[in-house]
């Protein structure tokens, strides 16, 4: 057209540009909050994490025998090997602000051993309690040599070199998303309690924030201690004033805030020690089955491991330092083993998204957290005063931080092509049946009180039905499987290879050093490559 005069080209919208570290984190791994407000992020990590150690304990002890006092001791032992174990990784491990706690991956097969026939013959409960304790025990020391081997040998970086941004998706998502059993459900046992702290964290985290612009980051970063104390004075109000007074026996047991018996049964001060229940017994079966449990919570921690990296706004962790995290976590579980928690050790989801809540992904604040589990491990009484809040209000925030969890899985879609049809395969048919699969599992399981695969050895039914039950594993193998054996070589650029090509290595991203390399100058003696 004469005289330039053309009319100026609408603009075009632009699509999210794709960020390897995630952007709008407070503080990330490297950098720590003020020593108050750190110390306050710490202890609601240890309140977070507090809330499964309860529950696994509760739903177990009793089951083996044991009274209010075991279950106090188990729970002190749950929270003391958890803090050990989250220094351990935070220092020699991953390096990553990842809480090491108890783990629901291992429920199935410790009830498995509590049901075996050869402790029936024992009358006495405590005496029970502490024979099928040891033979807990036994199965776990063998089961740590399992992630101890894969880690350290550098077998598993081999395995997760040939993870990618799509593979990662259906993994990640379902071990937040994958819980969902634990969430709602949960709340509903005592809808009074859970849906009032469900509404307050999602206005006090979300909403608040907005509403009173005070420039400091308060109710969104500390939305769990103020929810959590209103919601607890709030169940206690209800529980002095007897609204639970000639309720059934499970309604009282979900809603009182004086029913876990625990302050009462919990020494003052009490260290937890190896071998506090006496020698370890093995029995090779069970020890093969706790394997497969934990084969099953080292692919859910790998998932939990990359979300984690996510929201300390960290670069994807390289292979070989993920790999030393594995290893790591083979001795937490061998920790566990030795001191007798009734159960393993993985990351802990919940934690994970307690990251994503707070946008703090610092490495000192879970250092501190660890420290207050300790602490109160030690100082009984004060820690079961803590471990008496009410399940549904833990269940509450589970519904939060389970979701952050998946949603961080999914925004590895950004490094993914979306428009192709390989990519659509892969992702929908990993998701889908890995609901699918663990419902069918978990389904047949409640309805026939045992597992589709129901021979005589119970500890190989548990080899095929544990992993079957978990929806990040079959999801995440079946995507890893798909995603490397379907013409992989086209579609390098459609599974988002490229963006993780200069992490495949230690060396080959200078910020990998600032976030993962070792203190005390250990990483001369170990490298990683």
């Amino acid at each position: 057209m004469a005289g330039g005069g053309a009319p100026a080209k609408a603009e075009e919208p632009q699509p999210h540009p794709p960020k390897e570290q995630l952007p709008n984190i407070s503080y990330c791994i490297t950098s720590p909050p003020p020593w108050p407000e750190a110390i306050l992020l710490g202890f609601q990590h240890y309140i977070v994490m507090l809330g499964t150690a309860v529950i696994i304990a509760s739903s177990l002890v009793p089951q083996m025998g044991g009274g209010n006092e075991e279950k106090a001791k188990v729970i002190q032992t749950i929270l003391f090997v958890a803090g050990l174990n989250t220094l351990l990784q935070s220092l020699f491990g991953t390096r990553l602000p990842a809480v090491i706690g108890a783990s629901y991956t291992f429920v199935p097969t410790t009830i498995s051993i509590i049901l075996a026939g050869r402790f029936s013959d024992t009358s006495d409960p405590i005496k029970r309690f502490k024979r099928i304790m040891r033979a807990i025990q036994g199965s776990l020391i063998v089961a740590s040599t399992l992630q101890i081997v894969l880690g350290f040998s550098g077998l598993w970086r081999n395995v997760t070199r040939f993870l990618s941004p799509l593979s990662a998706v259906p993994l990640v998502s379902l071990v937040g998303f994958g819980l969902y059993e634990f969430g709602f459900p949960g709340v509903a046992k005592c809808v009074e309690i859970g849906l009032p702290q469900l509404i307050l964290v999602v206005f006090v985290s979300q909403y608040l924030p907005h509403v009173i612009k005070s420039g400091k980051h308060v109710f969104d970063r500390f939305a769990v201690i103020f929810t959590v104390v209103i919601v607890w004075i709030y169940a206690h109000l209800l529980t002095v004033g007897g609204a639970y007074n000639g309720k059934a026996p499970r309604t009282q047991i979900s809603c009182r805030t004086d029913r876990a018996g625990l302050i009462d049964a919990a020494p003052w001060i009490r260290v937890p020690y190896p071998f506090q229940w006496g020698a370890p017994s093995f029995d090779a079966g069970e020890a093969f089955a706790m394997m497969m449990a934990s084969f099953v919570a080292l692919v859910e921690s790998t998932g939990a491991f990359i979300a984690v990296s996510r929201y300390a706004s960290a670069t994807p962790m390289p292979p070989s330092v993920l790999s030393r995290g594995v290893g790591w976590q083979g001795v937490a579980i061998l920790v566990s083993g030795l001191f007798g928690t009734v159960n393993g050790s993985s990351v802990s989801v919940e934690n994970a998204g307690l990251l994503a809540l707070t946008r703090v992904g610092s490495r000192r604040v879970v250092q501190i957290s660890a420290g207050f589990m300790i602490f109160f491990s030690i100082l009984g009484k004060f820690g079961a005063v803590f471990a008496s809040i009410p399940a549904p209000i833990i269940a509450a925030l589970y519904c939060l931080f389970f979701a952050y969890v998946g949603a961080g899985g999914l925004s590895f879609l950004q490094f993914c092509n979306l428009n192709s049809f390989r990519t659509k395969f892969i992702l929908g048919f990993s998701v889908f049946l890995g609901l699918s699969v663990p419902q069918y599992f978990n389904e047949y399981t409640a309805i026939n009180g045992y597992g589709p695969v129901h021979t005589g050895a119970r500890w190989f039914n548990d080899i095929v039905n544990v992993p079957f039950s978990s929806e990040a594993f079959v999801a995440g193998c079946i995507a890893y499987f798909l995603d490397n054996t379907l013409h992989k070589k086209d579609s390098r650029k459609d599974r988002g290879k490229q963006w993780w090509d200069k992490f495949r290595s230690f060396k080959g991203d200078n910020r990998s050093d600032e976030f993962y390399s070792l203190p005390f100058n250990l990483n001369k003696y170990f490298p990683s490559v």
